[in-house]
C-alpha cells in the first residue's frame, strides 16, 4: 500500500517511530511519497547532522550535504510560541521544515526526521506529513553503572550518548564509586579509570547532542573501594568497610576534593547526584555514639546538607536516592528544598504511587528511577523491566514528576551494556510520549527504529531470550540470577535440585533458534547489539547443556558401575563417554571466552575483563581435570575391574 493512501493513524503505525509523536497529519504530495530531503543550511545543528548522517549512511541513504540560503531542503525556524523541547516538523515534496522555540526542540525534530525514511521497491522515500510533538517529562536521563566491572571506553561512552539522544533522552549520568582518577587522590581508581580530562571531554561531547552530563559520585555508602586503602581506612564506619563515617574529618575532606574536581571537569551541570543509598550500617561502628546522641535521621540529613554546601556554588542541584527518605520522610524537612529525590524501585509492583506520594507530600521534586533488570543476568529480565518501567513512568507522568532516571546496574561485574538497549529505549519512549507505550506496539516499532530493519524476528529474539530466562529462573524462584547459574557446578546436588523444574531440552531449542537467526545477521544499525543477543543465546544453550551433561554422566557412570564386574566392554564404553562429555564441556567454555571478550572490548576498557575471562578458563580447567580423572579411573579399571564412587572422581 502506498504511504500516501494511509490514514493518519495507519501512517503513524506504519512508520515505526520511537518515540511516537503526539500527532501525525497526512499531507498531500505531488507524488505518492516524497523524496528524502538531503541538504541542510550552514549552521545546522552539528549534533543533529551527525545523528542523521550516522543513521542514513548505515541505511545506505547517504550523507547530508550543505546548501546555501533557500536551496537547503531542511530548514529550521524559531517559533517562540512553542514550549521548550517541542517542535513541529513538516515534510513534503523533498523538503523538511522544522519549527521550535529552542535548539533542543529542533534537534528532536531532526531525530524524528532521521527515522522517517521507508524502503519500498529498492528505494528510500519519506511520507508527506506534519508532525507536532513535545515530551511528557522534562528530563529523560540514563544512569549507567560504570563502577562494578564494565567501564566504557571513550568511543563507547560517545556511542551510548549518541544513541540515547537519538531516542530523545537528554541526560547521561555515569554512576561512580571509585573510578574517577582524582589528581589528588588517584589510588582508589582502577588504572584505566576516568580522568578529569575524559570527564570534561564527555560533558562537551554530550552537549553537542543536547544531553547533560550528570555525574553521580557516591558519597556515603558503596565506598569500599576507597576505604579498602589504608590511606582512607580511618574514614570507615566499619574496618575497611562500605560506608564513610560522616563525623570523621577525613571523610568530608576527601569528598570535598573529589566533588570539586568532578564539577570542574564537567563544567556547568544541572544536577550532581550524591548517591547516599543503602546506609544500613550507619551507627554500627565508629559513629555508634555519635548517631545515638544526634539521631540517625539527623546524621543522615546533616551529611546531605554538608554535600550541598560543596555542590551549590556550581549551580548544580543536588540529587539523592530516596530509600533513606522512604524510611523516614521527616528527613525532607532537614535537607535543602531544591534537592531532587531519585525514586528507585525495580520490581513489577502493582503500584508505585505510595513512593511517589511520600516524596510529593514532602514538597521536594523527584524523578522516577526504574531499572533495566539486567544485573546478574545473561540477558535482561525484559518482562520485569517493562512492567517496572511502564507502571512507574506512567504513574510518574500522572504525578508530574520532574523526569525519568533510568538505571542500568552491573552488580556482578560481567553484564554488558549492549544487552540493555531494549529496556532503555522503551523507557526513553515512555518518558517522552504522553500516552501509555504498549509493549506490543513498541515491539513492532523497535526493529526498524533501532536496527534499521523491518523484521519482527529481532523482537521475537528478545521474547525468546526472556522465555529462556524464565524457564531457568521463574519469577517466584528464589535462587536468582542466571549469571550465577551459568557458573554453578552442575554436579552440585543443591544446584541440580534448583534446576529440576526446568525442561533443559526446551531451553536449548529456544536458545538455539535465537542463535541460528542471529548467526548471519548484520543489521545496518547497532549490529553489535544483535551479536550480544547471539552471545546470550549461546550462553543459555551452554548453561542448559552443562546440566544435561551432569545428568548424562551420572547415568553413564551408574551403568558402568552396574557392569563393572561382568561386562568390561560396556563399562569401558561408559567411562570413555564420561570423559568425552567433559571434553565437550571444556570446549564449550573455551569457545565462549573469545566471544565474550569480543563483546566486552566493543564497549569497555580492559581492566575487569581478565577476571571475567578467568571464569571461563577455570570452568574449562575443571572440566579438563574431571576428564583426566575419568582417564585415570579407566586405566585403573583395566587391572582392578572395580570402580570408585562417582563423587570421588568429581572431587579429585
Amino acid at each position: 500500500m502506498y504511504l500516501g493512501l494511509l490514514s493518519a493513524a495507519g501512517l503513524a503505525a506504519s512508520l515505526h517511530l520511537v518515540p511516537h509523536p503526539q500527532s501525525v497529519d497526512v499531507l498531500s504530495c505531488s507524488g505518492q511519497v516524497s523524496a528524502i530531503p538531503r541538504t541542510v543550511p550552514l549552521g545546522f545543528d552539528a549534533g543533529a547532522r551527525a545523528e542523521l548522517d550516522e543513521r542514513w549512511v548505515g541505511l545506505r541513504i547517504g550523507r547530508l550535504r550543505t546548501a546555501s540560503g533557500r536551496d537547503a531542503a531542511i530548514t529550521v525556524r524559531h517559533d517562540g510560541s512553542l514550549p521548550a523541547q517541542a517542535y513541529r516538523l513538516t515534510v513534503r515534496d523533498g523538503r523538511a521544515s522544522i519549527e521550535s522555540s529552542d535548539e533542543a526542540g529542533a534537534f528532536y525534530a531532526a531525530m524524528t526526521l532521521a527515522q522517517l525514511p521507508v524502503r519500498s521497491g529498492g528505494s528510500w522515500s519519506v511520507p508527506c506529513v506534519r508532525i507536532a510533538d513535545r515530551p511528557a517529562l522534562q528530563w529523560r536521563i540514563l544512569s549507567d553503572d560504570v563502577s562494578r566491572g564494565p567501564l566504557p571506553t571513550m568511543r563507547y561512552f560517545e556511542e551510548r550518548i549518541r544513541t540515547i539522544a537519538a531516542f530523545k533522552m537528554n541526560g547521561y549520568s555515569p554512576y561512580m564509586e571509585h573510578v574517577f582518577v582524582s589528581p589528588t587522590d588517584p589510588l582508589p581508581a582502577p588504572l584505566d579509570g576516568v580522568t578529569p580530562a575524559q570527564l570534561h571531554e564527555l560533558a562537551e561531547y554530550a552537549a553537542r547532542f543536547h544531553v547533560a552530563l550528570i555525574p553521580e559520585q557516591q558519597s556515603f555508602a558503596h565506598m569500599h573501594n576507597t576505604l579498602r586503602l589504608e590511606r582512607y581506612a580511618g574514614a570507615a564506619e566499619l574496618p575497611h568497610g562500605f560506608l564513610l563515617a560522616p563525623n570523621v574529618p577525613l571523610s568530608m575532606e576527601y569528598l570535598a576534593r573529589i566533588v570539586a574536581q568532578e564539577l570542574a571537569a564537567v563544567g556547568r551541570s544541572p544536577f550532581f547526584h550524591i548517591g547516599s543509598d543503602e546506609t544500613a550500617t550507619l551507627g554500627l561502628g565508629s559513629t555508634q555514639s555519635y548517631v545515638a546522641q544526634r539521631g540517625r535521621s539527623n546524621v543522615y540529613a546533616e551529611h546531605i546538607v554538608a554535600m550541598n554546601r560543596l555542590i551549590a556554588p556550581s549551580g548544580a542541584r543536588l540529587m539523592l536516592w530516596d530509600d533513606g527518605i522512604e524510611n523516614d520522610p521527616g528527613i525532607m524537612k532537614l535537607i535543602p528544598s531544591n534537592a531532587v529525590v531519585v525514586n528507585w524501585h525495580y520490581g513489577a509492583e502493582k503500584t508505585f504511587e505510595p513512593y511517589i506520594q511520600t516524596i510529593a507530600r514532602g514538597g521536594l521534586e523527584q524523578m522516577v528511577a526504574p531499572g533495566a533488570s539486567n544485573w546478574n543476568e545473561i540477558f535482561p529480565a525484559i518482562d520485569t523491566a517493562l512492567l517496572n518501567e511502564r507502571r512507574f513512568i506512567e504513574e510518574g507522568k500522572a504525578a508530574h514528576v520532574l523526569g525519568l532516571f533510568q538505571t542500568v546496574w552491573h552488580d556482578d561485574g560481567e553484564t554488558l551494556y549492549e544487552a540493555t538497549w531494549y529496556p532503555v529505549v522503551y523507557a526513553a519512549a515512555s518518558a517522552w510520549e504522553s500516552k501509555d507505550v504498549e509493549p506490543e506496539r513498541f515491539a513492532a516499532d523497535y526493529p526498524s527504529a533501532f536496527y534499521g530493519v523491518d523484521d519482527p524476528v529481532y523482537t521475537g529474539n528478545v521474547s525468546s531470550l526472556m522465555l529462556t530466562l524464565r524457564l531457568l529462573e521463574p519469577q517466584d524462584y528464589s535462587y536468582g540470577q542466571t549469571d550465577a547459574l551459568f557458573w554453578a557446578d552442575p554436579f552440585d546436588a543443591a544446584t541440580t535440585a534448583q534446576t529440576s523444574h526446568t525442561v533443559l531440552g526446551t531451553v536449548r531449542l529456544i536458545a538455539e533458534q535465537v542463535e541460528q537467526s542471529r548467526y548471519f545477521s548484520n543489521p545496518p544499525l547497532h549490529a553489535n547489539a544483535a551479536f550480544v543477543m547471539f552471545l546470550a543465546a549461546r550462553r543459555y544453550d551452554v548453561l542448559a547443556r552443562k546440566f544435561q551433561i551432569a545428568a548424562e554422566v551420572r547415568a553413564m557412570y551408574a551403568d558402568a558401575l552396574a557392569h563393572a564386574s561382568t561386562d568390561s566392554e560396556t563399562t569401558l564404553r561408559d567411562l570413555y563417554w564420561c570423559r568425552y562429555w567433559m571434553w565437550e564441556l571444556r570446549d564449550a567454555y573455551e569457545e565462549l571466552a573469545p566471544l565474550y571478550a569480543q563483546a566486552w572490548r566493543y564497549e569497555s576498557r580492559e581492566g575487569h575483563l581478565a577476571s571475567n575471562l578467568e571464569r571461563y578458563h577455570l570452568a574449562a580447567q575443571k572440566a579438563i581435570q574431571r576428564a583426566d580423572a575419568f582417564y585415570r579411573v579407566t586405566r585403573e579399571y583395566l587391572t582392578s575391574k572395580s570402580l570408585p564412587p562417582l563423587e570421588s572422581i568429581l572431587s579429585s
